[in-house]
């Protein structure tokens, strides 16, 4: 079955390409890849900040160490969780993943390195604040790494902390963090 994409935008060329080459672990995800295919098929702004019926593309990466033993986690300024470095993909990113680079430098300061691919995808609810109505985030979801638990120092006044695999089980309540921590720890033997 082939997907079209209503924006000219070129990232919707290149999330739609992100999206075909990957593989839905469960159920769950499969329904989250439907929806992002179909948000680039019905919506001619996917990366605008505004489109809120039903939401919009963001970008985000889990950032470990090259050993795969420890996970870099920010304290979400306004939703108070423990989450990875990510947000709104913006104009002049070129890409998803040039947006999740810049978000994770921006909120910590490192410059890491991102796979090509995505490593997971989710769809979550943001609650309305100030004139922004409650909405989606598709969030397309990287993987970064680098050599060490390097300390971050980032632009945005965001708590960032390196965790232990197991203590960042532990701090988060996030179910979608769980599931990318669960990804990392089954394929930990992997070569990246």
């Amino acid at each position: 079955m082939t997907i079209r994409v209503l924006t000219a935008d070129p990232r919707g060329w290149l999330t739609m390409e992100l999206l075909d080459a990957y593989a839905a672990g469960d159920p769950q995800e499969a329904a989250y890849l439907q929806g992002m295919q179909e948000l680039l098929a019905t919506t001619r702004e996917p990366f605008s900040r505004t489109q809120y019926e039903p939401g919009h593309f963001t970008a985000s990466a889990l950032v470990i160490t090259s050993d795969r033993s420890r996970v870099l986690l920010i304290e979400h300024p306004t939703l108070g969780l423990w989450l990875q470095p990510g947000g709104h993909i913006e104009p002049g990113d070129l890409s998803p993943r040039e947006g999740a680079q810049r978000e994770v430098r921006e909120e910590t300061g490192l410059i890491a390195e991102l796979s090509d691919v995505l490593f997971d995808i989710d769809v979550h609810t943001i609650p309305a604040r100030g004139s922004a109505p409650a909405h989606l985030h598709f969030d397309l979801r990287f993987l970064a790494q680098l050599p060490d638990a390097v300390a971050p120092s980032g632009d945005e006044d965001v708590a960032a902390e390196w965790f232990t695999l197991e203590q960042a089980m532990e701090r988060t309540t996030d179910g979608s963090v769980h599931r990318m921590i669960g990804k990392v720890r089954s394929e930990r033997a992997r070569a990246w």
